[in-house]
């Protein structure tokens, strides 16, 4: 069993990240992420397998406390409106079926910013800045850290884990947090955690480091699972095991991996026969799911009538 990053966890998130652990190259969960609240992914799942992913993965975005609403696009204004009350969705989702819920949080910039601010070509945000006391990025930062901890907060009183993946995809520029580069953005991880662990002891999140850089890693005693989003050009079938062997050496060999972002299912034919430890994935929403643009419903149900895969309510 692997010991969390956080002394303090609950007992909940600790049974979790333990049958993470356990898991690990015997079986994969199956995993959905759901851009709206009408989790219209999750219907069509059930449609063509008659079962559903196991974890859910929901987005933040419309809970950003600076979003510009007079100096966006009507595409960034809809997704923010169809994120409303995503979290009252998830909290309930988790109460009835004790299913895994994980949390994608594309922030809106602190500070300035237009359009789809958590872009970096929509805002001048100088993450860097963060790092700094005393300036205005530091102050914001926080400012919006205690609006999201209070979100957070409402499943640590519920007593449910929540798979919690900030600062996501820092190997790439296109974010804000990720602009100045993955060694700032796992500063901004750093400060995230000690603030929510060590000082408003929010104690039900697991931890997921999302960046396959090497040099950059946070450390072990910041984070519980490492994890990578792979989008491939186009169809292979691959159980992602060279991804896997690029993330441990980037990372961590001590720690639960997952999948946290594809567009294409892992082959189940080859996972079962290779066992390459990913304890879950977690395919993206909209297109990435429904219909067979990207996933194939022989793919799809192949996956969720296989025996190695963990299946929910």
């Amino acid at each position: 069993m692997q010991k969390a990053a956080n002394k303090h966890i609950s007992h909940s998130a600790q049974n979790l990240l333990d049958y993470l652990s356990e898991i690990s190259g015997k079986k994969i969960i199956t995993g959905q992420h759901t851009q709206t609240n009408s989790m219209e992914e999750i219907d069509y799942i059930y449609e063509q397998t008659g079962k559903c992913p196991a974890l859910r993965g929901f987005e933040l975005l419309g809970y950003s406390p600076n979003i510009n609403y007079n100096d966006a696009s009507a595409e960034c204004l809809t997704e923010v409106y169809e994120n409303q009350d995503t979290l009252d969705t998830a909290l309930e989702w988790a109460k009835k079926t004790n299913g895994i819920v994980t949390f994608t949080f594309h922030w809106f910039s602190p500070i300035g910013g237009r359009d789809k601010s958590f872009y970096t070509e929509h805002t001048d945000f100088d993450a860097e800045k963060v790092l700094i006391p005393g300036t205005r990025e530091r102050d914001a930062f926080y400012h919006d850290m205690d609006i999201i901890a209070k979100e957070l907060r409402r499943f640590q009183l519920e007593d449910i884990p929540v798979l919690w993946r900030p600062f996501h995809e820092s190997e790439g520029t296109w974010f804000w947090w990720g602009a100045k580069g993955p060694a700032v953005a796992a500063k901004l991880y750093r400060l995230m955690f000690d603030y929510y662990t060590n000082v408003l002891n929010i104690n039900n999140l697991i931890w997921v480091w999302n960046c396959p850089t090497k040099g950059v890693y946070p450390g072990d005693d910041f984070v519980d699972i490492v994890s990578m989003d792979i989008y491939l050009p186009e169809y292979t079938a691959t159980d992602y095991s060279e991804e896997y062997t690029k993330l441990v050496e980037a990372t961590s060999p001590n720690k639960v991996a997952a999948l946290t972002e594809v567009g294409y299912i892992p082959d189940i034919h080859l996972l079962e026969k290779s066992h390459t430890p990913w304890a879950y994935y977690m395919t993206w929403s909209e297109e990435f799911c429904i219909g067979e643009k990207f996933n194939s419903n022989e793919n799809l149900k192949a996956m969720y009538d296989s025996q190695y895969a963990v299946t929910g309510k």
